[in-house]
């Protein structure tokens, strides 16, 4: 059985980038969030009611928000990959556990990231990001 070593590290590099994406949401790091992206990517978070744009329109978007942000420490799991050459298309599933500003109770919600992603010259980052929310519970 031969072992394909470039798709194992792209694997492990694309769990990775979502790791970071989680993070960066999560600790409000905006710098990070955006070199997790390409300059002409697509953002589209509006199943959760939140905004359409770019990179730019993103940070704009969180940043202007922050202290309405709720504090999560969300993850993704299940991450399936379809890899061809320095193009992928990536399916994952997030949960996000928070806690929302003015709620006494804990908020959760979860569904699908789903990416596609090109390699560039340092690393691997998503051009079109689509969050398909499937469930929350403990809505403000």
């Amino acid at each position: 059985m031969s072992v394909d070593i470039q798709a194992l590290s792209d694997q492990i590099d694309i769990g990775n980038l979502l790791t970071r994406y989680c993070r960066a949401v999560d600790s409000k790091d905006w710098d990070l969030y955006r070199s997790l992206l390409t300059d002409d990517a697509h953002l589209d978070y509006s199943a959760a009611g939140l905004f359409v744009g770019g990179p730019d329109d993103a940070v704009e978007y969180l940043t202007g928000r922050q202290d309405s942000i709720s504090v999560g420490m969300h993850y993704a799991t299940n991450v399936e990959c379809d890899i061809t050459g320095d193009t992928a298309t990536v399916r994952a599933m997030f949960y996000n556990p928070m806690q929302l500003p003015g709620r006494v109770d804990q908020s959760c919600c979860g569904g699908y990231y789903h990416h596609e992603l090109v390699r560039t010259a340092d690393r691997w980052r998503s051009r079109n990001l689509r969050e398909d929310s499937v469930w929350f519970t403990g809505e403000p």
